[in-house]
Formats: C-alpha cells, sequence, structure tokens
C-alpha cells in the first residue's frame, strides 16, 4: 500500500508524493524525517490512517537511492533503463560474523539475465565434449593375424560358404563397424552462446542466494578447519568455489585449500559454466565481480569480428 504523505514544517510543506514508501512505527518515521529536515519540526499528515502505519516492505534499489552512502561499490558501468541493478552483500573472510560491510551494485545484464536452461544445457555439453578424444579402435577382419586361406572348398562339403576364418561371423575374426579411433569429437560454439551461458551461471547463482562477494581472500590462519567453518557458519553448502582476478592469492588461502576437497580457488580467467554448476556456492572478490562485467559487457555490445584480419589488436578489455 503506497501513501502519499505531506511533511509540514516551520518553513514551508515538503510534499513526499505517492511513490514514498515507509514502514514501521511512526515514532522512526519522525525522527528519519526530522534529520532529513535539518532540525526542523515535522507534522505528518496521513488521510485514512490510524495511529498506526502499515509495514510495507521497499526495494533494495529505493534504499540504495535512499541512503546511497550504503553502497560501498558502486558499479563501473551505468544500469540499462529496461532493468534495475542488482544488489549483494559484501562479507569478508577475517571473521565468522563479518558478513555484511555494506553493499555492492551488480550490472544486470551480467548479473540479472533470464535463466534459460537451454543455453546452461549447450554450454555444458559443449565443455564436456569439445576436448574429447576417443582412443577406442578395433580390428578388422583385413588387419587381423592368419585367416589368408579359404577355410574349405566353396562346393561340395556341404557346410556354408566361407572365405576366411577371421570373418566377422566367426569367432576371434575381426569387427565389423567398430569404432576406429582416435575421433575428436572438437567443436566450437559462438561466442555470443557461450557468454550468454555465463551471465545465465551468474544469474541464476545470484537470484538462487548462492553468490557471495567478498572484499578480499585473506584470512587469519591457514589452517583448512577455519574455511569448513567459515562455510558451515554461513550456510555455504557442501561445496565452495572461490574466484580471484589476481593470479598470486594469498598464501593462506592457497595452504588451507591445498588439502580440502569440497573449497576449490580458481583464477578468474578460468572460471566457467561448468565449475559453476558443480559447485554448490561461488565466492567471488571484488575485483573478480567488475572484470567479469567489463569483459562480458564487451562481449555482449561488440558488433564486430573478435579478431580482425589486422594486427594489433587493442580492443579487447
Amino acid at each position: 500500500m503506497l501513501l502519499s504523505a505531506t511533511l509540514e514544517a516551520d518553513d514551508g510543506a515538503l510534499d513526499l508524493g505517492p511513490s514514498c514508501c515507509w514502514s514501521g512505527d511512526r515514532e522512526v518515521m519522525l525522527g528519519l524525517l526530522a534529520g532529513q529536515l535539518r532540525g526542523a519540526a515535522p507534522r505528518l499528515l496521513l488521510a485514512g490512517v490510524g495511529p498506526k502505519l502499515p509495514a510495507v516492505v521497499s526495494h533494495a534499489s529505493q534504499c540504495h537511492a535512499a541512503n546511497p552512502e550504503s553502497v560501498v561499490w558502486p558499479c563501473e558501468t551505468a544500469a540499462p533503463v529496461y532493468a534495475p541493478m542488482r544488489q549483494a552483500w559484501l562479507e569478508s573472510l577475517r571473521g565468522l560474523d563479518v558478513d555484511q560491510l555494506g553493499l555492492v551494485d551488480l550490472h544486470p545484464d551480467v548479473f540479472g539475465v533470464p535463466p534459460r536452461l537451454d543455453i546452461l544445457h549447450q554450454v555444458l555439453i559443449w565443455q564436456k565434449n569439445f576436448k574429447r578424444i576417443s582412443y577406442a579402435k578395433t580390428k578388422t577382419r583385413a588387419e587381423m593375424r592368419g585367416g589368408g586361406r579359404k577355410p574349405w572348398n566353396q562346393k561340395g562339403s556341404g557346410r556354408a560358404r566361407h572365405g576366411s576364418i577371421r570373418s566377422p561371423l566367426w569367432k576371434g575374426g575381426g569387427v565389423a563397424h567398430g569404432p576406429r579411433g582416435p575421433i575428436s569429437y572438437y567443436y566450437m560454439l559462438p561466442m555470443k552462446v557461450r557468454v550468454k551461458g555465463l551471465t545465465v551461471a551468474l544469474s541464476v547463482k545470484h537470484a538462487q542466494d548462492d553468490l557471495h562477494i567478498v572484499d578480499s581472500l585473506d584470512i587469519p590462519t591457514a589452517d583448512p578447519q577455519y574455511l569448513l567453518d567459515l562455510a558451515q557458519y554461513r550456510q555455504w553448502g557442501d561445496s565452495v568455489l572461490i574466484v580471484d582476478v589476481n593470479e598470486q592469492m594469498p598464501k593462506n588461502i592457497l595452504e588451507a585449500t591445498e588439502k580440502l576437497k569440497t573449497i576449490t580457488v580458481m583464477p578468474a580467467l578460468g572460471l566457467n559454466v561448468y565449475s559453476m554448476l558443480k559447485y554448490h556456492t561461488l565466492v567471488l572478490t571484488v575485483d573478480t565481480v567488475r572484470f567479469l562485467e567489463r569483459k562480458l559487457l564487451w562481449h555482449k555490445d561488440r558488433y564486430g569480428p573478435l579478431y580482425p584480419m589486422k594486427l594489433p589488436y587493442t580492443g579487447m578489455p
């Protein structure tokens, strides 16, 4: 329920309009409005409302508009008109309770696209097959040892006609229509489909609350049990994938994850759809989020070929 409110102060009236959303008690609301009016004595006039105001839950973007200081990491690229900016909490790995340092803006074209299971399936099958090489190979009747002589005469014996004991009809003979490896299953998906798969996977992780953003990968100890306790305390699920854009990761995080099978660290350049779907929780650093936004938005908006015929090529971010 949206309310049209008018705030009367000593220096005039301020019309807040029907787009203003209120939640909570009258005293809390009046205190907030009094602070915004620089100490003026406010009086709120609401038509048809009793002493208790109805609770109205506002969107995170409205909270950001009301208090922009709460967003500690704004997005580098402006959001399009048709989609609002997504947001996520900024967390830290330095302690169990340090999980709300502020809000991070996420670009909707990267973390807010509609789910496409067909795109995820195409990219997943491509990742499993484009490096696959089958080495299975069977011998035909010509490659088998022996069998050069006709076993018996064509006529007169009363038995079936045969020309070699290595025929596929015989036990110990060659194989007809068997695999003739090595066979490569290499093929490439269009770049647009692969980029779409990454954005859909990131958006699904964010929509399912399985995407967490941290300020850095610094942890106080190299004990693997600390990461296990942290994942259990924050309910990150059975498996966690930690991604950082920096190739030189902190020493403690590398030593802690070296012997763990359920928590893995990965550079941002190696992030893929298969790994994001394999692990339950995806943990990204703030620098990784900005790196992925620059890369994926560049591929989304480009209109020319990925690699032009002339060198040097410096258009890729």
